[in-house]
């Protein structure tokens, strides 16, 4: 039972395998403490339980396509705990700027609920917030969940993305095939664009970094590829396998997978 304030209820998370799938059922209620949301109006949701079932192939493999998932293109994956990974938005603006909406379609430009300070989606200390139908979900590190299965600067498995690749928090192998290297915080291969794209809403009035667009993938930046993934080993998987990474910078959370769906 999660007792917190803005909770107060069972969280529920069941994962099983079969030779082919690893299975979750879970009702979506985070088991750590949430908020404050600082929620505008229009966001202001109820945590809900939800009717979650998932499966992802226990042997995953691996493809030179990456793959956009999330929102209406599917789930990308799921925290342990149960609880969704959604990393994009569906908050949008049009070409001037004069009409957005955190709910809804104004125009191309989509919005990051990370990252900038232009709109508030009421993230809370834990990456997360509340969707139309009391959906609790993660747009990038989970804080919360983190301290709780408290292994401290280590590599941490998290969750398993859509495609069966395991999701780890934050540190990884300073080589990546090499566990007895250092830890270190891992980063991701993104950065904002040194100009805005054409007839983006002006920065003066929406700073680079607001909008999705505004973000580019450069191969060698970090240490992740463009789905925020590599290959290397890992405490559960000593041979090595592709995995990818929650990070304290865009993409956050991967917004692709590179594994055969």
């Amino acid at each position: 039972m999660n007792a917190h304030p803005l909770v107060r209820l069972s969280s529920i998370a069941n994962w099983t395998c079969t030779s082919s799938a690893r299975k979750l059922v879970a009702n979506g209620v985070p088991d750590h403490d949430v908020g404050p949301f600082h929620i505008q109006a229009d966001l202001d949701f109820k945590i809900a339980t939800q009717a979650i079932s998932f499966s992802t192939p226990i042997a995953p493999v691996l493809t030179e396509t990456a793959k956009e998932l999330g929102g209406p293109q599917g789930d990308t994956g799921f925290m342990l705990n149960g609880v969704k990974i959604d990393p994009g938005t569906g908050g949008s603006c049009n070409d001037s700027g004069s009409n957005c909406t955190l709910l809804g379609r104004a125009g191309r430009w989509r919005m990051e609920a990370l990252g900038q300070t232009s709109f508030n989606f009421g993230a809370d200390s834990n990456n997360a917030h509340v969707q139309p139908g009391g959906v609790y979900h993660y747009h990038g590190i989970p804080e919360g969940f983190i301290k709780k299965l408290g292994k401290g600067q280590a590599m941490t498995l998290v969750g398993w993305a859509a495609d069966g690749f395991p999701i780890y928090a934050r540190y990884g192998y300073a080589e990546p095939n090499n566990a007895t290297s250092a830890v270190k915080i891992i980063k991701s291969s993104y950065r904002t664009k040194a100009e805005p794209d054409a007839h983006r809403p002006a920065s003066s009035l929406y700073p680079m970094g607001t909008f999705l667009q505004d973000y580019e993938y450069i191969a060698g930046l970090g240490d992740l590829d463009e789905c925020n993934g590599r290959t290397g080993v890992t405490p559960e998987f000593p041979q090595g396998i592709y995995h990818y990474f929650a990070t304290d910078t865009f993409p956050y959370l991967q917004r692709c997978v590179k594994g055969a769906l």
